[in-house]
């Protein structure tokens, strides 16, 4: 028995799956911050000081065809997700588990409509950011 690309998961975050056959994603930017702190000296230079890691960010960006696959409230079910305001394990289709993520703004925009209302393609964004859990050391 194959492997049909309708099972195929780019990523999911939690229970919420980013695929071929779900919600698909075309674009995916991250950002990571450093922060690095200016500590002030008489006559000199002043130095920077590290004190570690900032906020990082990853952006997902797509275009859904509600008609052709997955229906028209695959957004609602993104900020019903979002709002439970939990951070979610998210893990690549290859297998790397990216540590826990928190959903931080979700935007959509919905064109090309049908004469009942009803848009043909719906164009979203959604951005993330690491949780930063405490407790273990861990950077994830």
């Amino acid at each position: 028995m194959g492997v049909f690309m309708l099972d195929l998961v780019m990523m999911a975050l939690g229970a919420l799956r980013f695929g071929i056959g779900q919600t698909s994603y075309q674009k995916l930017t991250r950002s990571a911050e450093f922060r690095w702190e200016q500590v002030d000296r008489i006559g000199r230079y002043p130095s920077l000081q590290f004190m570690g890691p900032g906020a990082e960010t990853i952006q997902l960006s797509g275009v859904i065809y509600p008609h052709f696959r997955g229906g028209l409230r695959q957004i609602d079910l993104m900020r019903e997700f979002a709002k439970n305001g939990q951070p979610f394990l998210l893990v690549d289709g290859m297998g790397w588990v990216w540590s826990r993520w928190v959903i931080t703004n979700i935007e959509e925009t919905k064109t090309h409509f049908l004469t009942d209302g009803a848009p043909r393609k719906i164009e979203f964004n959604i951005t993330l950011k690491v949780y930063g859990q405490d407790g273990d050391g861990l950077w994830f």
